[in-house]
């Protein structure tokens, strides 16, 4: 249902900017008129069609606010020609620099705490939502010496490329997560990052990316509008450009286009998932102005997601996330199987769509009550009658936040983020010897905070 980020404290509700937002459900709006109010946008709303995943399309240019790695340098043939020097900043510069951003940072945490407060005050959350995100302040505060430590390579690492525009909506941004040394195309994957539908942001891949990095691979975090600045509808098409803009540009960045994976976690994984079934019912029913091709992702992994809303909505609800709240993100009741990646691959009339399906590979712990591990068990199966390339892993004992975000800040080695790499090594000999001497991950946070973690989790 949600996961734990490394930015919590800061940026909790990052996702609220209404300033922004349009009103989005007609129920919310019939149910908390004064809500809609509070967060009508001065923009008009974009003309879309709300069927589940409708692709929008590349904006023309495809240009982004961070130029690509590999087009920085120029070089010329024949005699030499000297370059024009490049100003380097003064002290003046960096810390006039410094200053606009802590307070554009202090400006949008103090506006953003501000709604998230009306946002539950007019939804009436009451006191579960309350003591739930009591807990997440105790719970990130536990975690703040890792948080910390991945905030400062996020925010000051030249690897990290932030919040490269891949499209004209809000929040269409990604980040990317580069290897040291771009010696060859490398491998990419793709990640949308969980956060319930409602705080979902791209830094909360941030350890993702630095971890896989460091073995190589390049990793591209697509943030994408949540809930109430957009539907579930808003969130696929989102997901969709931010992959077809990965899959015709990644080249510029050192990525390998022959190399691009696909991964969820929490509600991204249910977003992504349906993003990649979208697109495959769109081929199988040949429609023209496709931008990407599911043919062109390796592998999609399926992290501690939720696959039939059908089954979850009771469960959510008695989690805190209220059935009307929910249904509101997911454009109403009717909607719910159409979202559904379980029920939808059932469906005849989506023809030889899951025969298009890149191999599916789903991660779960079994103590995982955000979302229970049957969710993934359940979809597996249904992929696996159908004829699709499913593989299930479960690990026993492991809740929503350990997978993601424990273990990877507890060091050493783990069995889901080998598994991982070893796929996306698959065939590259040169790449496995690596990985097979490559130094254990570090541990960021004592291991008696993380027990007491555990704990506290809200998840």
């Amino acid at each position: 249902m949600t996961s734990a980020h490394p930015f919590s404290v800061i940026s909790f509700t990052h996702c609220f900017k209404l300033k922004r937002c349009h009103s989005t459900n007609n129920t919310l709006h019939h149910n908390h008129p004064n809500l809609t109010a509070t967060m009508s946008s001065s923009d008009p709303a974009p003309n879309r069609n709300r069927s589940f995943g409708t692709e929008a399309k590349l904006s023309g240019n495809g240009q982004t606010d961070a130029k690509p790695l590999l087009s920085r340098y120029s070089s010329s043939s024949g005699s030499f020609k000297q370059m024009p020097r490049r100003r380097v900043p003064g002290k003046p510069d960096m810390q006039r620099s410094y200053s606009r951003d802590i307070g554009h940072a202090a400006a949008e945490t103090y506006m953003i705490t501000r709604l998230t407060i009306t946002l539950l005050r007019y939804l009436g959350v009451g006191y579960r939502w309350i003591t739930r995100l009591a807990a997440l302040g105790f719970y990130a505060a536990l975690l703040m010496p890792g948080f910390l430590q991945v905030a400062y390579y996020y925010f000051f690492s030249s690897q990290v490329r932030r919040s490269i525009v891949y499209g004209d909506q809000p929040r269409n941004r990604l980040d990317l997560y580069l290897p040291k040394k771009l010696d060859g195309p490398k491998p990419v994957v793709a990640f949308v990052t969980g956060g319930a539908w409602i705080i979902g942001y791209k830094a909360w891949g941030c350890l993702l990316g630095q971890q896989l990095a460091e073995r190589d691979i390049i990793v591209a975090c697509i943030d994408y509008r949540n809930f109430p600045q957009g539907t579930i509808g808003d969130m696929v098409a989102d997901a969709s450009q931010g992959i077809s803009f990965i899959c015709n540009n990644i080249s510029e960045y050192g990525g390998d286009p022959n190399r691009i994976y696909l991964m969820g976690q929490s509600a991204g994984a249910h977003i992504s998932a349906c993003t990649l079934l979208e697109q495959a019912i769109r081929e199988a029913k040949g429609e023209e102005g496709i931008s990407w091709s599911v043919s062109q992702i390796k592998a999609y992994f399926g992290l501690s997601g939720g696959y039939n809303l059908c089954k979850l909505v009771d469960h959510f609800n008695n989690r805190g996330l209220y059935r009307a709240l929910f249904l509101s993100m997911m454009e109403g009741e009717e909607s719910l199987q159409s979202f559904s990646p379980e029920l939808r691959i059932e469906d005849p009339s989506i023809g030889n769509a899951v025969s298009l399906l890149p191999p599916i590979i789903l991660f779960h712990g079994t103590a995982d009550y955000s979302i229970p591990s049957s969710a993934s068990i359940d979809f597996a199966a249904a992929l696996q009658r159908l004829g699709a390339q499913a593989e299930l892993i479960l690990f026993d004992g492991k809740t929503h936040t350990d997978l993601f975000l424990q273990d990877p800040l507890r060091g050493g080695k783990d069995e889901m983020f080998s598994h991982l790499v070893a796929v996306i090594h698959a065939g590259d000999e040169e790449a496995l010897a690596k990985d097979a001497t490559a130094p254990p991950r570090r541990r960021l946070v004592p291991e008696v905070l993380l027990r007491m973690a555990s704990h506290i989790s809200p998840f």
